[in-house]
């Protein structure tokens, strides 16, 4: 990616966060990268594809934090759960305190159709995969129904961290997951739910 390029795809991932997608234009993606319109078409062709990257991104980077942070936790499968939500936390307050850009996105993009979409509902297959590996370890026989339990923790903790409603939602969202897993541990894994 060419200075220009990685100029414009720096701004506009700032601008999509901040103000959303359909809010900002290629005039002001331009401006604010110092490029004009015209190096910004040669090097993205459309404002459909540097949505594309900005999303894509994104996703690669959370998988890395999340991955190196599975990789730095405990060896229990509670304790490797319990890490996806504190690196959640980390990712938060460093990054996105408008909560998760995947769900703001799809705010604006539900259409299956647009390129965008199958890296927006990728990452939350990835998410639940993630969670049913980690809880399988556990919990075999109710990993997937604990999985999806687990899965509408997180999301419902991300969503409410950007709405600020109440305070520390991921930390409150991390304590019901331990309940549930530490449920599923001293009955085998069958009442988990």
């Amino acid at each position: 990616m060419t200075p220009g390029a990685r100029r414009v795809l720096s701004a506009a991932s700032r601008l999509f966060y901040e103000r959303g997608i359909h809010a900002v234009g290629v005039d002001l993606i331009a401006s604010e990268a110092g490029v004009t319109k015209k190096t910004l078409y040669d090097r993205f062709g459309s404002k459909e594809q540097i949505v594309v990257e900005y999303l894509a991104d994104r996703d690669e980077r959370w998988r890395a934090f999340v991955t190196e942070r599975l990789e730095q936790a405990g060896r229990g499968p509670v304790d490797r759960v319990l890490a996806v939500f504190d690196a959640s936390q980390a990712w938060m307050t460093e990054s996105s305190p408008k909560g998760c850009s995947m769900v703001n996105a799809h705010a604006e993009i539900s259409d299956p159709s647009h390129p965008a979409h199958p890296i927006i509902t990728g990452q939350k297959e990835w998410m639940l995969a993630l969670f049913t590996d980690l809880v399988r370890e556990s919990a075999p026989a109710r990993a997937e129904e604990s999985a999806r339990t687990l899965m509408l923790l997180h999301e419902g903790a991300m969503v409410a961290h950007g709405l600020r409603i109440f305070p520390d939602p991921i930390g409150h969202a991390r304590d019901r997951a331990r309940d549930l897993l530490e449920g599923a541990a001293t009955d085998g894994g069958r009442g988990a739910r």
